[in-house]
């Protein structure tokens, strides 16, 4: 059987963390930003972390 393919587009998206957690960018921060509050537009920057309940998913597809 061949080597499953990593999926790049959830390669571009997703790192992890020192600990093992999958890091993510938070959405709604890529246009239409005139409307939205200066404090909205900073949280966005912040990073999140993946729900645990997907991190095994997104790991699969990572490192296939």
């Amino acid at each position: 059987m061949p080597k499953m393919k990593t999926r790049k587009s959830v390669k571009k998206r997703f790192r992890l963390t020192a600990n093992d957690h999958v890091k993510r960018k938070k959405a709604f921060r890529s246009h239409i930003l005139g409307k939205k509050s200066s404090k909205r537009k900073a949280q966005l920057r912040q990073g999140g972390l993946v729900h645990e309940s997907l991190e095994k998913q997104i790991r699969s597809m990572m490192y296939a």
